[in-house]
């Protein structure tokens, strides 16, 4: 073998060694970006649950706060129910205190 063949061969093995050294590395990293992936997922997931959770807790307190401003508007609606009960008995007490002719005349 003459010294450039030799030296061709020396390049190569060194190349060689590079390429399966620059190999490792990027099967390495690899590896690492998988395990990293891996958590990101099981993370995900996680927040996925928790999203959904919060969505149910979000319809349910919407619900209440409906249910809520529905019981105040039957509150409001039963005090105006009095009132015109309350109207309405006057105005008969009225019509009682005027006699038998003011009830006809109406």
């Amino acid at each position: 073998m003459t010294t450039e063949e030799e030296k061709t061969l020396k390049t190569l093995e060194t190349r060689i060694r590079q390429l399966i050294l620059k190999f490792q590395q990027t099967k390495e990293e690899v590896e690492e970006l998988q395990e990293e992936v891996v958590v990101k997922d099981r993370e995900l997931l996680e927040l996925k649950r928790q999203n959904q959770l919060l969505e149910a807790n979000y319809a349910n307190l919407k619900m209440a706060k409906m249910l809520e401003i529905g019981d105040t508007d039957l509150s409001s609606a039963k005090q105006r129910l009095n009132r015109l009960v309350r109207d309405v008995d006057k105005c008969i007490a009225l019509l009682k205190a005027m006699g038998p002719d003011a009830t006809t005349t109406l």
